[in-house]
């Protein structure tokens, strides 16, 4: 253990770091502020973590999101953008390059649209995903269908794995890199155009849905 004159040094450095803390704004890349995001939709609002209190310079926390259920969703929304494209076996792990595309993203997002890009990404997320979905009943040996709402964790879920797959199968085979398939996807979600392939996938699964009813 350290002398006392020590741990009085690490206790007014800790002071001195959190008023530092409190007067710098935290920005999303030194970029992108948090304090101008909402979530227009009611349901949604615990659930995407985009309010000041999750803000973070990067979205690489290096959480321990998935131990307890429901912790991820105090995640912040871009860190989870991230770890989403970290999919498909040799992008598992390398989160400093799903940062990077992110990154470029954002950059992206913001250059077309003129906006905050961390707003548009919280409009996506909340276009994205189906609020009706069917699920399979299985009676006497013959299985049918039933229609269920979706959950609100659930939507964010996969309004996520839509916007990053449709980005993926957009950029695979293509001269346009992941940082362009994900903006344009992000900024097709986000005002609902049908070229977008989460819009595209959530009104497939709520057709079914009606149908099932």
């Amino acid at each position: 253990f350290g002398s006392r004159d020590q741990l009085g040094c690490s206790v007014s450095g800790a002071v001195m770091a959190e008023e530092i803390g409190s007067q710098v704004e935290v920005k999303l890349f030194g970029k992108w502020a948090y304090d101008d995001v909402s979530v227009s939709d009611l349901s949604l609002v615990d659930y995407i973590a985009c309010k000041p209190e999750h803000a973070v310079f990067l979205p690489h926390s290096a959480g321990r999101w998935q131990k307890k259920r429901f912790r991820k969703s105090l995640c912040p929304i871009v860190e989870r953008l991230v770890c989403s494209l970290m999919m498909h076996g040799r992008n598992t792990g390398k989160k400093v390059k799903a940062v990077r595309i992110v990154m470029h993203t954002m950059e992206i997002v913001h250059l077309l649209t003129d906006k905050n890009p961390i707003q548009v990404l919280v409009d996506a997320v909340k276009n994205g995903a189906p609020r009706e979905d069917s699920t399979r009943i299985g009676k006497g040996g013959t299985v049918r269908r039933q229609a269920v709402d979706v959950s609100p964790l659930r939507r964010v879920n996969q309004a996520l794995f839509f916007i990053c797959t449709g980005a993926r199968n957009s950029a695979f085979r293509n001269i346009k890199s992941i940082a362009e398939c994900l903006a344009d996807e992000i900024m097709n979600c986000a005002k609902e155009s049908s070229n977008s392939f989460a819009i595209k996938k959530k009104d497939e699964i709520e057709r079914v849905a009606k149908a099932n009813r």
